[in-house]
């Protein structure tokens, strides 16, 4: 990683070192909300985008050039993995992810494959592109779905709002779940090793969904994975996020697998997770995302007392919640980030 990387805001946040402001970047920063999106988008299915290097590297730069965030992220999705090891795998317009052999058995487990890194080369691939793109200007992030989250796609079949069958599988068969959970946490160790290994200056772990479980079952079923792959990680200088929804619930917990930084929902006052952290865990976001539809002066109010909120507290970086909606506007985006920019502390 170059000097100019390591005292990037993102970086120097991330490790809990000083900042004259809080960096700031986007969950879904490169996506539906912008029309260059939809121009790309337009041409393409969605995983024709992921895994082609160069469009990949043309949508992850949209935000770098359009809203000048202080840090890039990978365009890829949370369900590659999946794919690889044997999903079949289709995003349908208005619907989402689909799973068309969805996990129901023992042999469907044992059909997953896990030495897939070559199935996923694609994504180092376009880490290269991006990489050569950024030329040192600002970190790339990487990431991949936690295996809680991933496995709730595979058993439901593509997405869901009660993970009805989801919990009863790991209620009837925790023994076919822990082994499930096992091959998944596998291929991501590997696949997030992967990245580090093609230039990502920062990683972070997608657990969307653990919001679904309670306490018991969600260090039974997904902290327990994300320890270990937190723990196989070739993680010098390279910062860890780790997020899911419920992180202000789930916190303590998530701070056992020692990560850099937890990203926290806006569910939370983010000083008192903050403080309940150990020393030298970061935190970051905690917008609403739904405040950027509301006028200007409310979005300056919102994350102004939000600021004020963590004045005198290294370790902060600035995100939302949860990811952008496709509808919030444009230039309510950048106007955020264009705030964000210009306080100092």
């Amino acid at each position: 990683m170059t000097t100019a990387i390591k005292d990037s805001l993102f970086i120097k946040s991330a490790f809990s070192q000083s900042t004259e402001r809080p960096p700031v970047w986007m969950m879904r920063q490169a996506g539906r909300f912008m029309k260059e999106y939809w121009a790309i988008k337009n041409k393409y299915s969605f995983l024709e985008m992921c895994k082609t290097p160069e469009i990949a590297a043309d949508v992850t730069m949209l935000p770098v050039d359009l809203l000048g965030i202080d840090a890039a992220i990978l365009f890829s999705d949370i369900l590659v993995t999946a794919e690889a090891m044997g999903g079949n795998l289709d995003f349908i317009q208005g619907v989402g992810p689909k799973f068309s052999n969805p996990v129901r058995s023992k042999q469907d487990i044992d059909a997953l494959q896990t030495e897939v890194e070559d199935r996923l080369q694609y994504v180092a691939d376009a880490i290269k592109v991006i990489q050569q793109r950024l030329a040192g200007s600002i970190p790339l992030i990487g990431f991949a779905g936690a295996p809680f989250t991933v496995l709730s796609y595979l058993i439901e079949g593509g997405s869901s709002k009660d993970f009805k069958r989801t919990k009863l599988f790991l209620n009837n068969e925790p023994a076919l779940a822990h082994q499930l959970l096992a091959k998944i946490a596998k291929v991501t160790a590997d696949y997030l090793n992967m990245q580090i290994a093609a230039g990502v200056n920062a990683l972070q772990l997608f657990d969307s969904w653990a919001l679904a479980l309670s306490w018991d079952d969600y260090r039974e079923f997904s902290h327990r994975y994300n320890v270990d792959i937190i723990s196989q990680l070739d993680r010098q200088d390279i910062p860890i996020i780790s997020f899911c929804k419920g992180s202000s619930v789930f916190a303590p917990l998530m701070a056992e697998a020692r990560p850099d930084v937890i990203s926290v929902d806006w569910n939370a006052d983010l000083k008192h997770v903050k403080n309940s952290l150990p020393k030298g865990v970061a935190v970051q976001g905690n917008l609403d995302p739904y405040v950027l539809y509301a006028d200007r002066a409310v979005i300056k109010k919102k994350i102004l007392n939000l600021f004020e909120r963590m004045r005198g507290e290294e370790g902060f970086i600035f995100n939302l919640g949860h990811g952008i909606m496709p509808d919030i506007p444009f230039d309510n985006v950048k106007y955020a980030i264009d705030l964000v920019k210009g306080f100092r502390y």
